[in-house]
């Protein structure tokens, strides 16, 4: 089972990247998964898809999965699909992406690709023509690592992907939540796929509202890993990162990018390393 981060877009947060900064995740915080957020769609330099930094990009995820095994931790590259919403719209971009990054990885075991983060405006069908696009490229590579795939409402739509899973092996399906939006419904609805066998990963989740925003809702957080734990689900939570956003965890007034003391981190971070300190 996996506990850890993810971090927001790769680029905005590329100083958190560091190599002192992975050692104090593994060795004093206990996080064993690192999710690596590559937007596919922004603007400037963000953005793999729309003209962003992708050599800044690639760079970015090779020092992330390297820090992440020297500290004996996991390390999800994360095709961050959002706003375009369809991830086939950029689907020749991804097709070339995780062909590249199943070569160079390929020989790494702590590596997971997770190759559609949010889809929203589409039904499952639409995501799983794209999946069947991407897994046989990435398996092409790499025939035996763990493939994370997202689905509709922005991945929170895990009956849909019951009804009709992929035909796919080492593949396992993304949830989202955050608490103060998504409360016992959807903790339902996990039971309910958990039990008929279908393998999950929260990938990413918040204690906010699902803006990233306030408020924060920690009780709803706790009934939440209560039930992942039970479950043996691992989870990485929304966001490794001090912009001026409650989802943060690091205040946004903190100069530095390792090295924390007890007041650098915010109320969600104080929360996050609580509960990674309690299983």
């Amino acid at each position: 089972m996996l506990r850890g981060v993810s971090t927001h877009d790769l680029i905005t947060v590329e100083s958190f990247v560091n190599d002192d900064l992975f050692r104090e995740l593994s060795e004093d915080y206990g996080v064993n998964v690192v999710r690596l957020a590559v937007y596919t769609y922004g603007v400037g330099v963000v953005g793999y898809c729309t003209k962003g930094d992708r050599e800044r990009y690639q760079k970015n995820v090779a020092n992330g999965v390297a820090f992440a095994k020297a500290h004996d931790m996991y390390a999800i590259i994360d095709w961050h699909v959002l706003s375009e919403g369809d991830p086939n719209i950029y689907l020749e971009d991804a097709k070339a992406f995780f062909a590249e990054t199943a070569e160079q990885y390929r020989d790494h075991n702590h590596v997971l690709y997770e190759i559609c983060n949010e889809p929203n405006g589409v039904d499952w069908q639409t995501v799983k023509r794209y999946a069947e696009e991407i897994i046989p490229i990435i398996r092409e590579k790499d025939p035996d690592s763990v493939i994370l795939v997202g689905n509709p409402d922005w991945s929170k739509d895990l009956e849909s992907v019951a009804a009709d899973p992929l035909s796919y092996d080492n593949v396992m399906y993304t949830l989202h939540f955050y608490s103060a939006t998504h409360g016992q419904e959807f903790r339902d609805m996990l039971e309910r796929v958990g039990r008929d066998g279908l393998p999950v990963f929260v990938t990413e989740f918040g204690v906010t509202a699902s803006s990233g925003g306030l408020p924060r809702d920690l009780e709803s957080a706790d009934q939440w890993i209560d039930l992942l734990e039970r479950y043996n689900v691992s989870y990485c939570m929304w966001a490794l990162s001090k912009a001026n956003e409650a989802c943060s965890m690091i205040r946004f007034t903190v100069p530095k990018y390792s090295g924390f003391a007890h007041d650098d981190f915010t109320e969600t971070g104080l929360w996050l390393l609580e509960t990674l300190k309690k299983h």
